[in-house]
C-alpha cells in the first residue's frame, strides 16, 4: 500500500450537526488519517488505519445523567445552557472494516499513554504508543483478532501534547479551596522540591509535615521548612532524623479548578458517537451502519480505577438509556477508585504503600455488590447505579498478585466484616498469582533500584491476559460464560491475615507481613481524619513460598525460583512499607546440596526436574491444561514450550 497522510486540520472533513444528536458530540475533527505499523498486514484482517482526531462534546448540567459531575453546574456555559469541552481521539482500525470482528475495545489512557499494547501484544515503548513501524504492534494480537482500537483523552489535569492524550475543559476561575499532597523523595537531596496538582493561592497557607510512617504522627520539626517557589511548585528544606523515604504531607489553598468528571462523560459520549451514529461524521461508518456493534472498556491501574469510578457513578447508561460498554475489564487497580470526581481532584494520584490509605480513591464501595457500611451508613456498591437503569456491563477485573497486597484487593471478595462473599453473577475476578503491578514483556531479573530491597519480579501478564480477553469478547458476542473467578477467597482457605500468610525460613526472602490497610476517614477535615479500619486480607502462600490461589502462569505452575508480589524497602528508605508496584523473585538452589548449605527448605532445580528435557516436558503438560481451562491460548503455549526449552521462560537472565 501507497503511505499516504491526509492532514484535515480543523476545516476539511470537520463535522457539525444539531446538538439531538445521538450523543452530546457536537463536532468531531479528523486531523488525520494515515496506514498504520507501516502497513504492516495481520492475517486474514489485513492492514490497519490510524485516525486522530479531536472531539467536542457538550453537557446539560441539568440532565440527571450529567449532574453526578462535581462542579459541572458552575463550569461557563454557551447561549444553550450547556458545558463544552474537547477531547483527544485515536482509533486503530481495520483497513477495511468488513475483516474486523465487530468489537470496539476502547483503551481509557493512562496519564495520556496507551498500554494495552504492551500487555496484549508483547509492544515496547515509545513504538507501542506511535503505532508508526511494523514492530509498533508486537506480535499483533489485537490486530489478527481484528479489534478496532479507541483511546479518549479524558484527563483534564494534564496538558494535550505528542504522546499525551488529554481533555481540555473549563477552568473555574473563581474557586478556591482545600487541597493535600503528599510526597515521598527516595533520595536525599535537600532542599527537595515537589510539584503540586492545582496552583496555590498564597504561601502563608502553605503547610507541610513529615513522618517516616503513614501510621506515625505528624511531625513538624524545627529544621522543616517549605516555600512556595511559583503557584505549582513547593521547595522543602529536610529535617535531620528522616530517611529517603520519609513521607512529607503539604496542604494549601489551591485555585484554578477543573470539572475533571467531565473525563467520564467524555469515554461515554465518545463510544455512544461511535457506535450508534449513522451520518457521516462517524469515522467507522460502513455503509449505513457502523463497523462495530459491541464494546469493551478496558484500563490498566489508574485507568482501570477510572473504569471502577465510571461504572459506580452510572456512566454505563448514555444519554439515551443505552448501555456504553458490554464488558468492562479494569486491569490492576484493586479495590480501589479515583480522586477525579471531586473539587481539586488529583486522577494522577494513587495512595501507594507507604502512603495514605484513606485518600478519595479508597472510599467505601469496594465492591460491585452493595453492601452496607458500618462507617458511613451507605448502602452501596459499583453496580448499583448500573443495576437501576438496565445497563451493567459483563465484568472481568484482572488484578496482579500485587493489588492484594497494596490494593486491599481482598475487599473485592470479603463483606466489611472480612467474611468470604460470592461476586455476582455478571462478574468475574481474576488474580495473575506472582506478578508485579505492570512488567515490560522483555523483562528479565535484576537488581532493583535502591530503595528496593530484592531483585525485581519480571513477570509479564501477557499470556493470561490475552486468554482473558478473548473469553471476555466471546462473553459479550455468543453469551459463552468464562472460566469461573480464580483469586484468593476466605472460603477456601486462600485468603488469610498477613501474619503467617508466607513462610518465614526462605533465605534472601524476609517476610514481615506488610501490606495496605483499608481505612474509613473524615474527609471533612484537613488533613482527613481516620474514623476506623476494614478487616484486609492477603494471599496465603504455598511452601516455596508464592500464593496458592490465582492464575499461575507456566513460570509459576513449572517453577525454577520463587515469584512473589511484594518488595519491601530497603533499609534508608523506610523499610516498614513496601516499594511500590513491584514484587520480588528468589531462584531455587540448583542442587540439594546446595540448598542444605544455606538451609533453604525449598526443593532445588534438580530434585525437581531430571534434566532440561523433562522441564520443557513438564511445562509442556501444564500447558495443555491451561489451554483446556480457558487462561491460555494456544500460540501461547507453544510460545511458553519454546522459550523453556530455551531456558529463557523463567526470566531470570541466565
Amino acid at each position: 500500500m501507497a503511505m499516504r497522510r491526509i492532514i484535515t486540520g480543523l476545516v476539511a472533513i470537520t463535522c457539525l450537526w444539531p446538538t439531538a444528536s445521538l450523543a452530546e458530540i457536537v463536532r468531531f475533527d479528523i486531523l488525520a488519517r494515515e496506514p498504520a505499523f507501516a502497513g504492516r498486514s495481520f492475517g486474514d484482517v489485513g492492514t490497519y488505519e490510524r485516525i486522530t482526531a479531536r472531539a467536542t462534546f457538550a453537557l446539560n448540567p441539568s440532565d440527571d445523567r450529567n449532574a453526578v459531575i462535581t462542579d459541572l453546574a458552575l463550569a461557563p456555559r454557551s447561549s444553550d445552557g450547556k458545558v463544552a469541552a474537547t477531547a483527544d481521539v485515536v482509533i486503530l482500525r481495520p483497513t477495511d472494516p468488513t475483516h474486523g470482528n465487530g468489537t470496539l475495545l476502547l483503551e481509557v489512557p493512562n496519564r495520556g499513554r496507551k498500554l494495552a499494547p504492551q500487555l496484549f501484544d508483547d509492544s515496547a515503548q515509545p513504538g507501542a504508543n506511535n503505532a508508526d513501524k511494523a514492530e509498533d504492534a508486537g506480535i499483533g494480537f489485537l490486530h489478527r483478532q481484528g479489534f478496532t482500537m479507541v483511546w479518549v483523552g479524558w484527563q483534564g489535569d494534564i496538558p494535550s501534547k505528542p504522546g499525551q492524550m488529554a481533555m481540555t475543559a473549563p477552568v473555574l476561575k473563581t474557586v478556591t479551596g482545600p487541597a493535600r499532597e503528599e510526597v515521598v523523595f527516595d533520595n536525599t537531596t535537600n532542599p527537595a522540591r515537589a510539584t503540586l496538582t492545582w496552583p496555590a493561592t498564597d504561601a502563608a497557607d502553605l503547610k507541610v509535615s513529615v513522618r517516616a510512617a503513614w501510621a506515625d504522627a505528624r511531625q513538624a520539626p524545627s529544621g522543616l521548612l517549605a516555600k512556595l517557589v511559583d503557584p505549582v511548585t513547593v521547595e522543602i528544606t529536610r529535617p535531620d532524623g528522616f530517611d529517603a523515604g520519609a513521607l512529607y504531607e503539604i496542604t494549601y489553598t489551591a485555585r484554578d479548578p477543573v470539572p475533571l468528571g467531565m473525563g467520564y462523560a467524555a469515554v461515554r459520549d465518545v463510544v455512544s458517537f461511535l457506535r450508534h451514529d449513522e451520518t457521516q461524521a462517524n469515522p467507522l461508518l460502513n455503509g449505513l451502519h457502523p463497523s462495530v456493534s459491541r464494546a469493551i472498556g478496558f484500563g490498566v491501574s489508574q485507568s482501570g480505577r477510572f473504569l471502577r469510578d465510571f461504572l459506580y457513578l452510572g456512566f454505563n447508561e448514555d444519554l439515551q438509556g443505552r448501555t456504553v460498554f458490554d464488558g468492562l475489564m479494569p486491569h490492576v487497580a484493586g479495590t480501589r477508585r479515583m480522586a477525579t470526581n471531586v473539587r481539586f481532584g488529583q486522577p494522577g494520584r494513587n495512595p501507594r504503600h507507604p502512603q495514605d490509605p484513606a485518600w478519595q480513591a479508597d472510599l467505601f464501595p469496594f465492591t460491585y455488590a452493595s453492601l452496607s457500611d458500618p462507617y458511613s451508613g451507605k448502602t452501596d456498591g459499583l453496580l448499583r447505579r448500573c443495576s437501576l437503569s438496565a445497563t451493567c456491563p459483563k465484568v472481568m477485573q484482572t488484578d496482579s498478585e500485587h493489588e492484594w497486597w497494596a490494593s486491599h484487593a481482598s475487599l473485592l471478595v470479603t463483606d466489611l466484616a472480612g467474611n468470604h462473599l460470592d461476586l455476582p453473577d455478571n462478574v468475574r475476578a481474576y488474580m495473575i498469582t506472582g506478578t508485579p503491578h505492570f512488567a515490560e514483556a522483555a523483562d528479565v531479573m535484576r537488581k532493583g533500584l535502591p530503595a528496593m530491597s530484592l531483585p525485581q519480579n519480571p513477570m509479564h501478564a501477557g499470556m493470561p491476559m490475552r486468554a482473558l480477553l478473548t473469553d471476555l469478547n466471546a462473553w459479550i458476542s455468543d453469551g459463552i460464560k468464562p472460566p469461573a473467578s480464580r483469586v484468593p477467597m476466605r472460603a477456601h482457605g486462600t485468603l488469610v491475615p498477613a501474619q503467617g500468610a508466607v513462610p518465614m525460613d526462605i533465605p534472601g526472602l524476609p517476610y514481615a507481613g506488610i501490606h495496605t490497610l483499608a481505612a474509613f476517614s473524615d474527609q471533612s477535615v484537613l488533613p482527613p481524619k481516620e474514623i476506623g479500619r476494614y478487616p484486609v486480607f492477603v494471599p496465603k502462600a504455598d511452601n516455596d513460598g508464592m500464593a496458592i490461589a490465582g492464575i499461575r502462569q507456566l513460570a509459576l505452575a513449572v517453577p525454577r525460583a520463587t515469584y512473589t508480589a511484594w518488595n519491601p524497602r530497603a533499609q534508608g528508605f523506610g523499610p516498614t512499607a513496601l516499594y511500590p508496584l513491584q514484587g520480588a523473585v528468589v531462584p531455587f538452589a540448583p542442587t540439594e546440596a546446595a540448598r542444605k548449605e544455606v538451609h533453604d527448605p525449598r526443593l532445588s532445580i534438580a530434585e525437581r526436574y531430571a534434566d532440561d528435557g523433562a522441564y520443557a516436558a513438564a511445562v509442556r503438560r501444564e500447558a495443555a491444561r491451561q489451554v483446556a481451562e480457558r487462561i491460555l491460548l494456544p500460540e501461547d503455549a507453544e510460545r511458553a514450550v519454546e522459550a523453556a526449552k530455551q531456558g529463557k521462560l523463567a526470566k531470570l537472565g541466565q
